[in-house]
């Protein structure tokens, strides 16, 4: 595996982003799909919607919203699929909707795919 990176899917295009992987369970409101430049939508990796409900982007809630969500990755078939598109390609980044930086699943899939595949 070479890389992974996270991205906000409104952060301009860059080529150095690779291979693009939606990672968010809903579209990002305001974007086109003609213009969001992804390769992959894998939804299916995203949290699950009781676990995006109860967390809400609250940075309070961050430390068990990693351990609900790595909990769900482990049981989830996608990890599979990104793990092997790691290993295809040089560069994969994560693109995600939230607004905040630090506290959204794209950190925590990072992390727990990096682990996995390694």
């Amino acid at each position: 595996m070479e890389k992974i990176g996270i991205k906000r899917i409104y952060e301009p295009y860059d080529s150095k982003d690779g291979f693009r992987v939606l990672v968010d369970r809903l579209w990002p409101r305001g974007v086109k799909r003609e213009d969001a430049r992804i390769d992959l939508w894998l939804k299916e990796i995203a949290p699950s919607t009781a676990l995006r409900t109860w967390f809400g982007h609250d940075p309070a809630k961050w430390k068990e919203f990693g351990q609900r969500y790595r909990k769900e990755l482990g049981e989830n078939d996608a990890v599979e699929k990104l793990v092997d598109l790691l290993r295809e390609k040089d560069t994969i980044t994560l693109l995600y909707g939230a607004k905040d930086e630090q506290h959204n699943q794209a950190v925590v899939l990072a992390d727990f795919v990096m682990e996995y595949g390694s």
